[in-house]
């Protein structure tokens, strides 16, 4: 049965592998099978491919006003 991890893990662990650690290393380094790890990967890369352009995190209006 395949291990079950918090979505916050994954991204933490998805972070590493953005910022050019290698899968190997990274899947290694915290125990998680690589071929796990490359699954998140490609499931990351095919979830950024099918969002809409400009549907990223939003900033915070700004609170300032003029008086």
């Amino acid at each position: 049965m395949p291990r079950s991890y918090p979505a916050e893990f994954r991204r933490k662990v998805l972070d590493l592998v953005e910022a050019g650690r290698s899968i190997t290393h990274v899947a290694k380094g915290l125990g998680i099978d690589k071929e796990a790890l490359r699954g998140w990967v490609r499931q990351a890369e095919a979830h950024a491919r099918a969002m809409p352009a400009g549907s990223g995190r939003s900033r915070p209006a700004d609170s300032a006003t003029s008086s």
